[in-house]
């Protein structure tokens, strides 16, 4: 389980950083953000399969199973996984429910969400105590809000 939590907080942050991305290149249109998102993440999903099939194999000195390479695939699944929250955000502002700009804020704003309940998550799996589960979920959130100054900085 543990090793899922800190994969799907790298599925958030690289979904993050999609729609800091796109909400420059694409500022009118949510739909092509959520696009660049889902396909983003599952590039990266492809790629975390790829390689840990690669190290699986090499460190056994076996071929790869397609077992194998079916649980690789879905314990690094939660790289797609992540997109979700955001995606359905934005798709939200595709379908004009939403505004774009309102849209694109608060699809950032729920990764943002999701980071520091990952955050939670992995502590709680860890048990760690309240100090080092403050440093966790603000370690966690810093990145997502890295990422916030980092769009705000881009966009003026």
């Amino acid at each position: 389980m543990g090793e899922r939590v800190g994969v799907f907080i790298y599925g958030t942050i690289v979904a993050l950083s999609v729609i800091v991305a796109g909400a420059r290149a694409y500022p009118h249109s949510p739909g092509h953000i959520a696009v660049l998102v889902a396909v983003t993440c599952v590039i990266f999903w492809m790629t975390h399969v790829y390689a840990h099939g690669l190290g699986h194999a090499v460190a056994r000195e076996q071929h790869l199973t397609l077992a194998e390479l079916g649980h690789i695939a879905r314990r690094e699944g939660s790289v797609v996984e992540a997109a979700v929250p955001p995606v359905a955000v934005l798709l939200l502002g595709t379908a004009g429910i939403l505004p774009t700009s309102v849209a694109v804020w608060l699809a950032f704003g729920t990764g943002l969400v999701v980071l520091v309940a990952q955050g939670f998550v992995f502590a709680h799996v860890e048990r760690l105590g309240p100090l080092a589960t403050l440093a966790v979920v603000s370690a966690n959130l810093g990145l997502g809000l890295l990422l916030a100054a980092l769009k705000l900085f881009l966009s003026h």
